[in-house]
């Protein structure tokens, strides 16, 4: 079972978590330690309800939603053509999937431009041949994605998860830890109106929906079958293991980013975009721990832009019932990224406007999760307990209405 939550888990480590973390390190120290650790732990249930309905159901979380539209539409068709669904199903679905797609195109652009500026830094590449270069790596990367390959895509998926931990966690061997303003960080406060503003990035960006709807479907392309509540049970059992561990791996990865910038980067001017923050580190630790800093984020650009592709490819399988070869769709996705990097677009700027657009997209992910994962209908006996459930409403709560306060932020120009 090991496996499919480290493969979700490239999102929690992906170019725009380093800019925010490497930021908040900087400019306020160990103050927002307590928003990762937060932010981790409602990742962990959010992920593991998406886990848990692709193994219940055997479908992912975009099928169930498919099927949820079709029963709906199948309700309101025309009583003398009843296999016909209701126009308003299939707008609905072609609306969602639209949403999607939006959401993938701006992860793909995200990561593209991560990984391009990742080369930028060690080998001085120009971006927009940076961003053809990782393309093609992403390409070769799937190349290893399907049914028959699926553990050898999550194992190389893995592989640069260990290079992006390496990679980030290095610099604190040079550096060290205070733990004394460590343990004063995980005590929930603020020092004035940015660091709210701040914490609001962090805390509100840090599930995105791709992450949610790939989950379950790599849960569901492992093609498990338990045939008894009792091989269920093992399965679900297993799953928390995965995603505890997973999670882990990631939060602790974001922890160690800013708590790199907390003691070697506070109060350094520049650190608000990806390319200072390396200046800085390179400057302060030596150029070594630059290089691995720089090697950890092309990982994280390479990693996380094959993982983007896997979860569009996903959702237009389940809500178009259409499945083009994920080769030709990488090809077409990767577009906007790289115009956006030959039209000169500062790629700090891009990078946050993905992040608002992903924003957007989560109570799309979220609200059908919790929903479904709650309804006795669909789960049956592994139906979420009412605290699960609880708890669930309340993270998708406070996560949607920080991405709300973001992007409120983002458009007025406060943020």
């Amino acid at each position: 079972m090991l496996g499919p939550a480290f493969v979700a888990a490239i999102a929690y480590v992906d170019p725009g978590n380093v800019a925010a973390n490497l930021s908040a390190g900087a400019e306020y120290g160990y103050l927002l330690l307590w928003v990762l650790i937060a932010a981790n732990f409602m990742a962990m249930i959010v992920q593991y309800l998406s886990a848990k309905i692709g193994l219940v159901t055997g479908k992912s979380l975009t099928a169930n939603i498919s099927d949820w539209f079709d029963a709906r539409g199948r309700a309101d068709a025309v009583p003398a053509r009843p296999a016909r669904l209701a126009p308003s199903a299939r707008i609905a679905r072609l609306t969602y999937w639209g949403q999607a797609e939006i959401i993938a195109a701006a992860t793909d652009i995200a990561e593209v431009i991560g990984g391009a500026v990742a080369l930028y830094l060690l080998f001085g590449i120009p971006p927009l041949l940076g961003g053809v270069i990782v393309g093609i790596v992403s390409l070769i990367l799937l190349a290893f994605q399907g049914e028959k390959r699926q553990r050898t895509f999550e194992g190389i998926i893995v592989g640069f998860l260990v290079i992006i931990t390496v990679g980030f966690l290095s610099g604190l061997f040079v550096t060290g830890l205070s733990v004394g303003e460590m343990v004063d960080g995980i005590v929930p406060r603020f020092q004035g109106t940015h660091s709210v503003i701040l914490a609001a990035s962090m805390l509100g960006a840090t599930v995105m929906p791709h992450a949610v709807y790939l989950h379950s479907g790599l849960v569901r392309d492992r093609g498990f079958h338990p045939g008894s509540h009792e091989s269920m049970t093992r399965h679900l059992r297993a799953t928390r293991i995965d995603v505890v561990g997973a999670l882990f791996l990631a939060g602790t990865v974001n922890i160690a980013m800013l708590c790199l910038a907390a003691q070697a980067l506070r109060g350094v001017e520049g650190t608000d975009s990806i390319e200072g923050a390396h200046a800085a580190v390179t400057e302060a630790l030596g150029p070594v721990i630059g290089a691995l800093f720089a090697v950890g984020l092309l990982a994280s650009g390479l990693a996380s832009t094959s993982v983007g592709c896997y979860a569009g490819d996903m959702v237009m399988r389940d809500l178009l019932k259409v499945r083009i070869p994920i080769l030709l769709r990488r090809l077409v996705t990767m577009l906007p990224g790289l115009i956006v990097l030959a039209i000169g677009v500062d790629p700090t700027w891009a990078l946050v406007v993905s992040q608002v657009i992903l924003s957007i997209g989560i109570p799309f992910a979220l609200v059908p999760l919790v929903a479904l994962t709650a309804k006795k209908a669909l789960m049956g006996r592994y139906v979420n307990r009412w605290t699960l459930t609880l708890v669930g409403w309340c993270f998708a709560a406070v996560i949607i209405a920080l991405n709300a306060v973001l992007i409120w932020l983002t458009v007025t120009g406060q943020g």
